[in-house]
C-alpha cells in the first residue's frame, strides 16, 4: 500500500469517524417532578397577597431575588441573587407556610417597554427600563461571551455548558436574573403579582430553571456509589488492622505477612507512596517535567474555569494580551504528556523485549495498560455521577448536574476510552479526552514498536521515521481539508470553537504526531544507554538554543491569531499541523540533553526530589483537579472580581486540593487494586498460580508492562501521566 493510499484512509477515518448520541437521562440530578408538583396557582395568589402586606418578608424575598448585574456595562450580564437566603425562606403566617423557591430566567436586553417605570418595584434594585444599552457595549459583551466560551473549552471545561450554558453563543445580549419567589408560582404569576404586570409593560423573558431545599432524589447512582466507597471503606478497615497487629501486636518481620490481606491498607499503602527507590536506567528529569506540566494544567484550568466575573471585558482584554500569554499558551503542555508517553513506551520495552515477544504477549501489553488506568478513572466517573452531585450546592449548580447526567448516561464510554469519538460533546470527565487520545495511541503503538524491537538500528529508524512523517503528512492533509482556526480564542472565527474543539483539538489523528516525536527520543535514549555522549560545548549552546527557542516560538505562534483581523486560513492549517510535533521536538532535546549529562542547572531542578511525589501523583491529580474546581466554583454565590493574583490565590488552593484528594484515592483505591492487577497478571503470564512472592513496590509505580520474568524495573513510566502500577 503506498504512501498516498494510507494518506487517504487516515484523512477519511478522522472525517467520518464521530458518532454523536443523544440518550435520554433516566435518572435526573435533580427531582424535575418536584418543582411541577409544588405549583398551585390558587395557592400562589393566597401566598402574595399575604406578601403584599407583610413588609419584611417580601423584603426578604426581594432581596434574594431579581436586580439588574453589577458590572454590566463592564461585561458582567448575571446576577445570582442570594440563592441560600431564599432556600431558607420557611415560615407560617396565617395557617399558611410560605417557603421560598429559586429561580433564573433569561431576559433579552434592549427590550421596548411600552409603560413608565413603577414606583413599587424600586425596592428589588431592578429597572426594567436600564435593559435598554448602547450597541457599543452589547457589542463588547458579545465578544467577550464569545471568546470566554472558547477560553473554557480550550483548557478542557464542559463542552455541553458551551452548547447550552453559560457561554453559549445563543446566549448573547440575555441577562440571566435570579428571582426568589413563593413555592407554588411560576415565575410570570410571582413577577407579575410582587413586581409590576408583564403583559402590560411588554417585558419578555425565558426561564432557565428553579431549584427547591432537597431537590435531590436518591437513584440507583447513588445507592452504588456509597455502598462501593463503604465496601473498600471497611476493607482498608481491617486490611490495615490486620497489617497493624501482624507488626506491632504479634512484634512478627512486616515481609511474612499476607499480601493480599494487606492489599488494602494505610500503613502499607502510605509506605508505597512515600518511598521512592533509585533504579539504574531511570530518567530522573521526567519528573520534573511531568510534575510542572500538570501545575501547568492547574494554572491554565484556574484561568479558564470561573464561571462569572464583574469585570468580564478586563478579564478578556487582560487574556488577550501580552500579559497573558502564559495562559492562553498553556494548552500546548498537554502535549508534553504524549510526547512523555510515546517515548516511554519505547525506552521501557526497548532492549527488554523482542518483536517475537511483544506480539506474543500483545494482550498482556494491553491488559496492562487497560488495567493500570481503570481504577482512578472508574472512581472518578462515580464519584461525578453521584457523590459530587451531594457534597454542596449553590445557584450555578447546573453545571455539576450536567457532568451528574453525562456520567450517568455515558460513564461506558470513558471506561472504554471512546468518548472522543462516541459522544465528544458530552463527556464524561471533560480532562479525560486527553486519556481517550492516550490510551488510543498506545494500542497502536505496536505497528511501530514491532519494528523498532527488531534488534535492526535500520528498520528501528525507518519505522520510526515512517511513522512520524505519515502521521504529521496524514495531519496537514487533514487540517488542510477541515480548515480549523488556530486556536479556541479568536476573535473573527469564535463561532467556530465547537468544531474546532471536537474534530481538532480532541482529535487522535492530530495528536499523533508528538506522540511519534516522543517514540523516537525514548529509542535515540535507548540507543545511547549506559553509553558516554560527547557533545562540543558550542554545539550544545546551539541545540540548547534552538530548542528554548522552538519552545517559545510554540507559545506565542497562536498570540498573533487571536487578535481582531487575523485572516489567513493558511497560517492557521500550518500552525495547527506542526504547532504540537515542534513542542515535543523542543522538549525532546531537552530531556535528552538532561539525561546525558548537558542539561546543566535544568538538570538540577528538574532532577530535584521535591518533584517526585508530585509526580507520582500526577495521573489521579490529572483526573480529578478540574471536577474538583468546577464544584468549588458552582458553589460561588455570586461572580468574583478578576484580578491575576486573586486566580493565583486560587490556583494555590487548587492545587492543595487536589494534592491531598489525589493521596487520598491514591492510597485507598490506586495502590490496592494495582497490587491486585499486578498478581492477576502475572497469573496471566504464566508466572505461578499462586505466588507467594511479596509485590515489589517498584512495579507499582510503573506503567511499563512486565511482559516476562527477565523485564528490568523501573520507576518510570509510559504514560506521560505517572500513575501506580
Amino acid at each position: 500500500m503506498n504512501l498516498s493510499v494510507v494518506l487517504l484512509l487516515l484523512v477519511l477515518i478522522q472525517v467520518n469517524g464521530y458518532l454523536h448520541l443523544d440518550w435520554e437521562v433516566r435518572n435526573q440530578a435533580l427531582n424535575q417532578s418536584l418543582y411541577e408538583d409544588v405549583l398551585d396557582s390558587e395557592e400562589c395568589q393566597k401566598q402574595i397577597g399575604i406578601l403584599q402586606d407583610n413588609t419584611f418578608l417580601l423584603s426578604l424575598f426581594l432581596d434574594a431575588g431579581i436586580r439588574l448585574p453589577r458590572g454590566l456595562l463592564a461585561g458582567n450580564t448575571v446576577d445570582l441573587g442570594n440563592y441560600h437566603q431564599c432556600l431558607e425562606i420557611n415560615t407560617t403566617l396565617h395557617n399558611t407556610n410560605i417557603e421560598g423557591k429559586y429561580c433564573m430566567i433569561r431576559v433579552p436586553l434592549n427590550q421596548e417597554l411600552s409603560l413608565h417605570p413603577i414606583s413599587s418595584i424600586q425596592s428589588s434594585n431592578f429597572d426594567p427600563f436600564s435593559l435598554h444599552l448602547d450597541e457599543d457595549t452589547i457589542t463588547k459583551i458579545n465578544n467577550y461571551k464569545l471568546k470566554r466560551a472558547g477560553l473554557k473549552a480550550l483548557f478542557g471545561a464542559d463542552l455541553n455548558e458551551i452548547r447550552s450554558g453559560p457561554g453559549n453563543p445563543l446566549e448573547f445580549s440575555v441577562l440571566r436574573l435570579a428571582v426568589c419567589i413563593p413555592k407554588p408560582c411560576t415565575t410570570e404569576e410571582a413577577i407579575s403579582g410582587l413586581l409590576f404586570n408583564i403583559t402590560s409593560l411588554g417585558f419578555q423573558y425565558e426561564d432557565d430553571f428553579c431549584r427547591l431545599p432537597d431537590d435531590k432524589p436518591w437513584v440507583p447512582a447513588d445507592f452504588t456509589a456509597f455502598g462501593i466507597f463503604s465496601l473498600i471503606g471497611f476493607l482498608t478497615f481491617l486490611s490495615t488492622y490486620y497489617e497493624l497487629n501482624h507488626i506491632f501486636g504479634r512484634k512478627r518481620d512486616p515481609k511474612s505477612a499476607n499480601q493480599i490481606l494487606c492489599m488494602f491498607s494505610i500503613y502499607s499503602n502510605t509506605k508505597r507512596l512515600l518511598t521512592f527507590k533509585s533504579s539504574p536506567g531511570a530518567l530522573e528529569c521526567i519528573d520534573g517535567v511531568r510534575a510542572l506540566a500538570m501545575i501547568w494544567v492547574l494554572l491554565g484550568h484556574s484561568f479558564s474555569s470561573q464561571p462569572f466575573t464583574y469585570n468580564a471585558i478586563e478579564s478578556f482584554q487582560w487574556i488577550l494580551s501580552y500579559e497573558g500569554l502564559w495562559i492562553t499558551s498553556a494548552h500546548i503542555t498537554v502535549d508534553t504528556f504524549f510526547m512523555l508517553s510515546g517515548l516511554l513506551v519505547v525506552y521501557t520495552t526497548a532492549g527488554k523485549l523482542t518483536s517475537v515477544g511483544l506480539l506474543k504477549n500483545i494482550h498482556v501489553f494491553y491488559l496492562n495498560r487497560l488495567l493500570r488506568m481503570f481504577p482512578i478513572l472508574a472512581t472518578t466517573a462515580l464519584l461525578e455521577a453521584s457523590v459530587f452531585n451531594r457534597i454542596s450546592d449553590g445557584p450555578v449548580w447546573d453545571t455539576i448536574v450536567s457532568q451528574t447526567h453525562r456520567c450517568r448516561t455515558f460513564w461506558w464510554s470513558t471506561l472504554l476510552h471512546l468518548q472522543n469519538y462516541l459522544n465528544s460533546e458530552n463527556v464524561c470527565i471533560g480532562a479525560t479526552w486527553y486519556l481517550a487520545i492516550d490510551v488510543q495511541l498506545h494500542l497502536l503503538s505496536p505497528f511501530v514498536l514491532v519494528w523498532v524491537l527488531s534488534g535492526n538500528k535500520k528498520i528501528a529508524w525507518s519505522a520510526l521515521s515512517a511513522g512520524v512523517v505519515l502521521s504529521l503528512s496524514a495531519a496537514t492533509v487533514y487540517n488542510f481539508i477541515k480548515e480549523f482556526p488556530t486556536g479556541m480564542i479568536t476573535a473573527e472565527r469564535g463561532d467556530e470553537m465547537m468544531y474546532y474543539m471536537v474534530y481538532y483539538y480532541m482529535n487522535t489523528l492530530t495528536r499523533a504526531p508528538p506522540f511519534l516525536v516522543g517514540m523516537v527520543f525514548g529509542y535515540l535514549l535507548h540507543t545511547y544507554r549506559g553509553k558516554p555522549v560527547y557533545i562540543s560545548t558550542i554545539l550544545n549552546l546551539i541545540l540548547w538554543a534552538l530548542s528554548l527557542s522552538l519552545l517559545l516560538t510554540v507559545c506565542y505562534c497562536t498570540y498573533p491569531t487571536m487578535q481582531p483581523g487575523w485572516d489567513n486560513q493558511t497560517v492557521d492549517s500550518l500552525i495547527n499541523s506542526f504547532m504540537r510535533p515542534a513542542w515535543a521536538l523542543g522538549l525532546g532535546w531537552l530531556i535528552f540533553a538532561c539525561v546525558n549529562g548537558y542539561g546543566g542547572p535544568i538538570n538540577w531542578l528538574l532532577s530535584l526530589n521535591l518533584w517526585k511525589l508530585p509526580a507520582r501523583l500526577s495521573y489521579a491529580m490529572y483526573i480529578l483537579h478540574f471536577s474538583l474546581m468546577v464544584i468549588f466554583n458552582s458553589s460561588n454565590t455570586a461572580p468574583i472580581y478578576f484580578t491575576v493574583s486573586y486566580i493565583i490565590f486560587l490556583f494555590y488552593g487548587f492545587f492543595v486540593l487536589t494534592f491531598i484528594v489525589a493521596i487520598f484515592v491514591t492510597v485507598f483505591i490506586d495502590i490496592p487494586f494495582s497490587i491486585l492487577f499486578k498478581l492477576l497478571l502475572d497469573k496471566v503470564k504464566g508466572q505461578g498460580k499462586e505466588s507467594t512472592k511479596p509485590v515489589d513496590d517498584r512495579d507499582l509505580f510503573k506503567s511499563a508492562p512486565v511482559l516476562n520474568s527477565h523485564t528490568n524495573r523501573r520507576v518510570s513510566n509510559n504514560n506521560g501521566l505517572q500513575k501506580f502500577d
